[in-house]
């Protein structure tokens, strides 16, 4: 069985609005040394036994691109892990 471990994240140039306020809550902790930070929405797609490490990547690249992502503004990663049985 494989899992996909799917990061969505806004594109470069694309405002973050909750990463600015979070950066700016940091430096009024004290940890001004965050420079920059980003934001997203993690998701873990579990595929079902049998599934070939082939169609498990070509399935999370379409329905992150269908449905997690908003290719506009974001962008995505994913690691495809095998599940211990």
């Amino acid at each position: 069985m494989w899992i996909a471990l799917v990061n969505v994240t806004y594109r470069p140039g694309i405002l973050d609005p909750e990463a600015k306020t979070i950066q700016q809550a940091l430096a009024a902790l004290g940890f001004a040394s965050v420079e920059d930070l980003k934001t997203g929405r993690f998701f873990e797609l579990h595929y079902a036994p049998g599934t070939e490490r082939e169609t498990a990547e070509q399935l999370t690249h379409a329905i992150a691109d269908q449905l997690l992502a908003n290719p506009v503004i974001q962008s995505y990663r994913f690691d495809l892990q095998e599940a211990a049985e």
